[in-house]
């Protein structure tokens, strides 16, 4: 794991960890579970990592609570198929993948809870 991971909370931990696999192509590696409810899990892309969990009953996902307070930025080998991957697994596309005046062609999506994502692949010259 890197020095830096992002660590998410969601309601349903377990639907989350569904939908990050089909749609962003994300690895399970540890889900850990109490009473049927994913109190932690992490799920690794490339050699990166991302962690998730329940935090609690009182918690609302950004979808609930009409904010968003963090983006979790990937880079992806092909941002296109990536993002057609994305689409087709029902996420939520906030932006189609654009090419950007600082170098990378990228794409922003919302989860099943309305965590912001984004994914870019730097462009070639």
């Amino acid at each position: 794991m890197g020095r830096i991971a992002p660590y998410l909370l969601y309601e349903d931990a377990a639907a989350a960890i569904d939908f990050l696999t089909k749609a962003f192509g994300f690895e399970e590696v540890v889900r850990m579970e109490d009473e049927g409810i994913v109190n932690h899990a992490e799920l690794r892309l490339g050699d990166d990592s991302v962690m998730l969990g329940y935090p609690g009953d009182s918690y609302k996902s950004p979808k609930r609570a009409d904010h968003r307070s963090a983006l979790v930025h990937v880079y992806v080998d092909d941002v296109d198929a990536h993002f057609e991957r994305a689409k087709a697994a029902g996420a939520e596309i906030v932006t189609e993948p654009t090419d950007q005046e600082y170098g990378d062609r990228r794409y922003d999506a919302l989860d099943l809870e309305g965590q912001f994502w984004s994914f870019s692949t730097p462009i070639q010259s």
